[in-house]
Parts: C-alpha cells; sequence; structure tokens
C-alpha cells in the first residue's frame, strides 16, 4: 500500500556512481565470479526496482529495505524465520513497570563501517536525529515510520505532529548502555524497532555528508550526498555503487563484528518486469528473484529451480466503501461477504500453501481472534440479504490494479475474476473499472472517494496488531469513507494498553468489532515465493523480509 516517489541525487554527480551491469559479466556474458561463474562469492539477486534513497531513516518501500538490511543493522532484529523480535545490536533490554524507560545493553566491539564506535551516544544520536526532523523530513515520503511509530516530532509546522510523539530522550551511562525515556507507553516499540528505518547509522559518516540536508518539497524530495554514495552502518556489507536503472553492488565488510560467510559481494540488478525476471534465472544471469508469480512456480521447479516460500504475514482484502450510498447499508455488505467462496477463490487464484483469511490480521500475530464473524460462503442467505435491503438490482463499480504484482496479491485480475462470478452469480451486476497500480491506482483508492469495490492487501511490517489494523482503520479514511468513532477509539486505545494479555484482550475485541461491522472482507494470506538456482542454499526466507545474505552459501 506505500507508495511514494523519491528523486535520488548525488552532489557530486554520476562520477559516484559508476557500476553498470555489463561490469559484472565477462567477454563471453557470463559472470566473473557470480551466478555462473567460477569465484562463487558473488550472490545476484534481481531487483523489481531502484531503492528509493540508500538512507534507511527516508525508507518505506521494499527494495529500499532489502537493500538497508545488508548494509545496516538496529537495535532489535527478528528471530529468524519468523517477524517475532530478537537481539541486535542490543543483546538485551529492560522496560521498566510504567513502560517508559528502555535500557538497553548493547553489544561490545561493534563499529561503523568508517571506524566510528557504536556505543550509547551513536544510539542516542540517532533516536535524538529521528526526533529532530524538520521541514521536509516530517514528509510521510521521508519519515513515515518515526511519525507513525512515535506519533510526531520535537517541534513541527503541523500542529498534530508539534511534540506529539512518545519519545522524551535518550542518555549513555556508559558505551555499553543506552536508555530511551518515552513520555507515555508505546507498547509495539521493541518490534518496531526491527524495522530498517530505525537502523543504527554512523554519526560521524552523517554529519560529514550533511544527510538531513533534503531539498525540494514531500512529494519529490531530493536526497542528499550520503542518501546515495555514502550510507554507513554496522552490517556485514558495504556500498561499493549505485547505476540508477542497471544495478546496486554490495561488498564485504572485511571488519563485521560477527562471521561475514561466503557472499562477498552483493549485486542488485534491475529487472522491473517479473517475466524478465523468470528468464534472467533461467538464462543463469541471477541466482534468484523475489515476488514469483504462482504460474511460474510449477515451470521453474520442472525445470530444476528451487522455489523458497515465506511464512504469509500479509493480507489481501475486498473493501466496500461507505461513500456509496449502497454499501452503507451492512445487510448489503453482509450479503457480499456470504455471496464469496474464498475456499475456491484460494485454490483457483493464490498460491498454494495460501490460507483462508478470517480477520484483517494474519493468525500469528497477538490480537487475531478465532471466535469473529466469518460469512461462510452462502449464496441463498447473499440473496436474501440482498433482497431485504431492497437491492436485488444492485450494480456496483469494483476497482482492481493492473501491471503489478504484490505479495499479498500475485494475480490482480484473476482474483477480480474470481470474486466478480461469485458477486454475479447473487445478481450483484459488476461494472469492471480497472487502472494501471502507478500511480493511478492507489492514488483514486486512498486519495479520493470515486470508488466501490476494490482490492488491495498489506504485507505487515513487524509483529503487532495496530501495524495492520491501526493502519487500515485507525480513524476516517477515503478508502473505507466511513466514520466510527467507537472502532477508532477501541483500536486506538488498545495500541497503547502496557499490560501484554490485556493488550491481546482488547485486540480481540476490537478485531470481532471490526468483522461485525464489516467495512471489507478479509479474503486471504497469500504465500510469498522467491525463486533460485539449485546451488543455492540458506536463504533466509523471513515472513517480514529480514534476509540478510552473509547466512548464504553457493555451490554444491
Amino acid at each position: 500500500m506505500k507508495s511514494w516517489k523519491l528523486v535520488a541525487v548525488s552532489t557530486v554527480g554520476a562520477l559516484a556512481l559508476t557500476a553498470c551491469a555489463a561490469s559484472d559479466r565477462d567477454s563471453d556474458g557470463g559472470s566473473t565470479d557470480g551466478a555462473s561463474g567460477g569465484g562463487r562469492d558473488t550472490f545476484i539477486f534481481a531487483a523489481s526496482s531502484d531503492p528509493a534513497g540508500l538512507d534507511p531513516a527516508f525508507a518505506n518501500d521494499g527494495e529500499s529495505f532489502r537493500v538497508a538490511r545488508q548494509i545496516f543493522e538496529g537495535l532489535v532484529g527478528t528471530e529468524p524465520g519468523t517477524a517475532d523480535p530478537a537481539p541486535l545490536l542490543a543483546e538485551s533490554w529492560e522496560v521498566s513497570d510504567d513502560g517508559l524507560e528502555y535500557t538497553f545493553q548493547l553489544k561490545e566491539g561493534v563499529k561503523f563501517q568508517d571506524g566510528t564506535d557504536f556505543d550509547g551516544d551513536a544510539v542516542c544520536f540517532n533516536f535524538d536525529r529521528w526526533n529532530s526532523f524538520t521541514g521536509v523530513l516530517q514528509s510521510e515520503s521521508l519519515s513515515y515510520y518515526w511519525q507513525k511509530v512515535n506519533g510526531g516530532f520535537a517541534t513541527s509546522d503541523v500542529e498534530t505532529l508539534n511534540g506529539t510523539g512518545k519519545y522524551e530522550s535518550c542518555e549513555a551511562p556508559d558505551a555499553t548502555t543506552a536508555v530511551v525515556h518515552l513520555k507515555s507507553p508505546l507498547p509495539e516499540l521493541i518490534s518496531a524497532l526491527s524495522l530498517p528505518s530505525f537502523s543504527m547509522q554512523s554519526p560521524t559518516a552523517l554529519e560529514e555528508y550533511d544527510a538531513d540536508n533534503v531539498t525540494g518539497d514531500g512529494d519529490a524530495p531530493v536526497l542528499p550526498e550520503y542518501a546515495n554514495a555514502h550510507p554507513t552502518g554496522t552490517g556485514p556489507y558495504t556500498f561499493d555503487s549505485w547505476s540508477p536503472g542497471e544495478e546496486v553492488v554490495l561488498v564485504a565488510n572485511e571488519d563485521y563484528w560477527g562471521e561475514q560467510g561466503q557472499i562477498k559481494r552483493i549485486v542488485f540488478p534491475i529487472i522491473s518486469d517479473a517475466t524478465a525476471r523468470r528468464q534472467a534465472l533461467q538464462a543463469g544471469d541471477i541466482d534468484g528473484y523475489d515476488l514469483v508469480g504462482p504460474a511460474d512456480v510449477q515451470a521453474l521447479q520442472s525445470d530444476g529451480f528451487q522455489i523458497v516460500n515465506r511464512e504469509p504475514f500479509n493480507i489481501l482484502y475486498l473493501a466496500m466503501n461507505q461513500a456509496k450510498p449502497e454499501l452503507a447499508d451492512l445487510r448489503v455488505r453482509q450479503a457480499i461477504a456470504y455471496a464469496i467462496n474464498k475456499e475456491a477463490l484460494v485454490a483457483q487464484t493464490l498460491p498454494e500453501g495460501t490460507e483462508v483469511a478470517t480477520n484483517f490480521v494474519p493468525p500469528s500475530v497477538s490480537g487475531w481472534n478465532a471466535d469473529v464473524e466469518t460469512y461462510d460462503y452462502d449464496p441463498e442467505k447473499a440473496k436474501q440479504l440482498l433482497a431485504e435491503a431492497g437491492q436485488s438490482n444492485l450494480t456496483l463499480d469494483f476497482n482492481y490494479p493492473t501491471n503489478v504484482s504484490r505479495p499479498y496479491m500475485p494475480t490482480p485480475e484473476q482474483v477480480f475474476t474470481a470474486v466478480k462470478a461469485d458477486l454475479e452469480a447473487v445478481g450483484i451486476t459488476v461494472n469492471a473499472v480497472p487502472d494501471p497500480w502507478n500511480p493511478e491506482y492507489l492514488d483514486k483508492i486512498q486519495g479520493t472517494p470515486d470508488h466501490g469495490l476494490h482490492l488491495l492487501g498489506w504485507t505487515g511490517d513487524y509483529n503487532d496488531t495496530y501495524n495492520f489494523i491501526g493502519v487500515f482503520f485507525g480513524g476516517p479514511s477515503n478508502e473505507w469513507g466511513f466514520d466510527n468513532p467507537a472502532i477508532f477509539q477501541a483500536i486506538n486505545d488498545a495500541r497503547y494498553v502496557a499490560d501484554i494479555d490485556e493488550q491481546k484482550a482488547a485486540y480481540e475485541a476490537a478485531n470481532a468489532e471490526l468483522l461485525e461491522f464489516l467495512p471489507g472482507i478479509p479474503l486471504a494470506h497469500p504465500v510469498p515465493s522467491l525463486a533460485f538456482k539449485d546451488d543455492v542454499k540458506g536463504y533466509p526466507a523471513s515472513p517480514v523480509q529480514d534476509e540478510v545474505y552473509n547466512v548464504i552459501t553457493l555451490g554444491d
């Protein structure tokens, strides 16, 4: 759902971005040490687009995060294969009983890639930086996650952001300790710190390259030299080069505090077309790629390629815009829910292993409720409810995206076709309204009330219920077209309940209330698939894409 445009321009010009895709091939077209060559210490993974920038504090898209996870690390990571938080640069932490003080015990002997010590002062420098963003830096296209998690900044020209954040201060009693003080509880903080946006960055590099000197406006910010050519973290790989539209290259951090592993060089060639990514794998030009279409899975497996599935940590839903009078009637929304055969939809259009959804959160998230109303497939009941509502001859616009494949919706047109058939079977006439994903679809769905039914979804950022239902239903929006203060209040109150058990119960209640009100229909939790050559071993598939390549091995 996140879709913002960033313009990345280095102040030192194109000379800082010298690599090109041809540099990774020998004169015969083979890889000198990568996907089909002899050295086998280069891992080539196709990206679907350029990163928006290389400063993770200003990132909110998957391709930027993929690169950032190799260069940077945060205080908190995730348990392998899960979305659950785990120690990373912080070896442990303690939270005060009132939820206002977080004491992090830091890993010793870690240095940033420019030789700067990672210590308590560096942690506080980063927290204070995020909270002190001003002007264009406060736009959602840049500091999206600090704004959404913390709730505001130290100062702002926007009243709702001016001093409204949870963060108060940070202190470093010694080199291996950082203490973060909050104004009020923020129970999701630890989980949120696993996001690349909250990576630790070198204070020295941030100051030397004037990292906050962003120009332009929030719609088209121009990032400074740091964000294009000098990203500096503590991770196992360092920045080498970026040729926009062609590739990003990283190399091993020889002074990395952890195990470096076999992979000494990473190349991210930019291949925007899904078919072209598949063909590049089949030709041996890349080692792997993401967002594999369901129709390609069986064919690739038959050709000897590996398919690796992530655990689903997402939701595909059908939204019903209540700004349309017909959809403001609960009976019509219920009829639509009973009309859809979710089991058949999943079997016919989504990857093997996909789960039918009943909540707007995946079952692995605390707060998922097994006892919500499920609206099991019942076309006769759907017809009855439409008749009761006086809508037996109902016609609805149905918006769906084209030219896109998302982890929660790999084949939008197929999903649309299946749902359309179910709706027409109960007497609803469907007016198809396809729109290109970029930029028309999201602009229409989220920016205007000019839509009826529509398909959309979300992949969770971290393991917290609010990161799903708070994003959708934390307040009024053009997407859903309703105003229900009771639901908004229940969700936002649950977010700040400090006791874990009490918060879980509050979220369960909120999920039950949502499914009774029925603003939309949770359809499925699709399984995202990646494809690899058969000699790629140990790819660390993560439901939140926390995948760092130093654990991969290449070869038999």
